[in-house]
């Protein structure tokens, strides 16, 4: 990677709104995601994750200012490991609801140097964060689901919301980088994506977590 690499302009917005409404984007329609659809498809889309790092020229940014498949997978691989110790928190918070920090994933990816990491690498640390989160989810039971979070912002969430917030990120960024997983979803959490599955012509890094 140059000398000349920039951040991208960071994602300011609140994407919780995925929660209560499919995302036009990638036609994700989060909140008809039950948990127990999450370990299986945290597999799928680690599985994707896979190819497309694979792929030649991944850490290679399609345009300035836009993230390259490289950048958007080791964001992935840190938002199962967050959301991983978010999930233990909540399960672990008696009472509720646990408490946990807003994640800067725009920091993250400056400091984590994300554009000068091996892509074979990020691919192989992204499959085992999403195995051990996808564990975790596997081991919810029914009295679990109504346990509660709240992030430093102030957005608050149940269990439930967590994980579904937490599946809409990764499915959104293969959708960024041309990898689509739509049809692997549950029918009722699909729509139709307001455009097609492409690399994204702005600047898109991750979601605020």
């Amino acid at each position: 990677m140059s000398s000349s690499w920039e951040a991208p302009a960071p994602d300011l917005k609140d994407w919780t709104w995925v929660l209560d409404r499919p995302c036009p984007d990638c036609g994700t329609a989060s909140g008809a995601l039950d948990v127990e659809d999450l370990p299986s498809l945290l597999s799928v889309t680690a599985e994707a994750w896979h190819r497309v790092l694979a792929r030649p020229g991944a850490a290679e940014r399609p345009r300035p200012g836009t993230w390259s498949p490289l950048e958007y997978g080791a964001h992935v691989r840190d938002v199962h490991r967050v959301f991983d110790e978010r999930l233990a928190l909540v399960l672990g918070t008696d009472p509720g609801p646990a408490r946990f920090a807003n994640w800067d994933q725009d920091a993250a990816a400056v400091a984590g140097r994300y554009h000068e990491q091996d892509p074979a690498v990020v691919a192989d640390e992204l499959a085992e964060a999403a195995e051990e989160v996808a564990h975790r989810y596997a081991q919810v039971g029914p009295g679990d689901l109504a346990r509660t979070g709240l992030r430093s912002n102030g957005s608050a969430f149940t269990l439930v919301s967590l994980g579904q917030y937490h599946l809409h990120d990764v499915v959104h960024h293969l959708h960024d980088v041309g990898s689509p997983v739509r049809d692997a979803l549950p029918a009722a959490a699909r729509t139709a994506p307001r455009t097609p599955a492409a690399p994204p012509a702005v600047a898109t890094p991750g979601e605020r977590a």
